[in-house]
């Protein structure tokens, strides 16, 4: 009785997660009109200015506002979507490493490009899961548009490939496979005597 009485007064945990992100999706809107004036190639010189910054010293998260509001740019001008207010916070979800449950049709795919750009551009790779090889080469061929345009480079890692595609997918800087296709990769880089032979990033 007293946690549904306090739950009225102070919201649930999930209530103040996302009124702690308020600001920051306010943020990424009043950027939304400097961002739109850009050029495609200043929108797409952002990325190297990122990394430059993080090589600098930044963190990830100083560059999450300027950065999510290039993916929302550049979604609008690749893939003519325009991520919501909602979306926004459902990709400062992830990015946090927390669970972000949405119903079919709400735009996963689409949220997953957020966090995905901003923990690429530290250059040490950022896989995207999906359950089976449909939906991982459709989500890639399909989001691979917009992180081209910002400069990174995709992969896919689906059944049937060989040891230097799934090594050449692996070194991109997105990597779109399958929960079954990543674990079975890192058992077999770990039944391997050299490193060179193996095909995952950071053994």
């Amino acid at each position: 009785m007293l946690g549904g009485l306090a739950r009225k007064i102070f919201g649930s945990a999930n209530d103040r997660m996302v009124r702690g992100f308020r600001p920051m999706v306010a943020a990424i809107n009043a950027l939304e009109p400097e961002i739109s004036a850009l050029s495609d190639d200043q929108l797409r010189a952002r990325t190297a200015e990122f990394r430059a910054q993080l090589a600098a010293g930044k963190k990830l998260d100083d560059l999450l506002v300027p950065a999510f509001a290039t993916v929302r740019e550049a979604a609008k001008r690749v893939l003519g979507l325009r991520p919501f207010d909602v979306q926004l916070i459902g990709g400062m979800v992830l990015h946090n490493g927390d669970i972000a449950e949405m119903k079919t049709g709400e735009g996963k795919t689409l949220v997953a490009t957020l966090p995905v750009y901003l923990n690429a551009l530290a250059g040490k790779g950022v896989h995207v899961v999906t359950v089976n090889d449909y939906l991982a080469r459709r989500d890639a061929e399909w989001m691979a548009k917009v992180y081209n345009f910002l400069g990174l480079t995709t992969g896919i890692i689906v059944h049937g490939l060989d040891d230097d595609q799934r090594r050449a997918a692996y070194a991109s800087d997105v990597t779109y496979a399958t929960n079954n296709e990543l674990g079975f990769d890192y058992l077999r880089d770990n039944m391997k005597y050299d490193r060179a032979h193996m095909v995952q990033r950071g053994h």
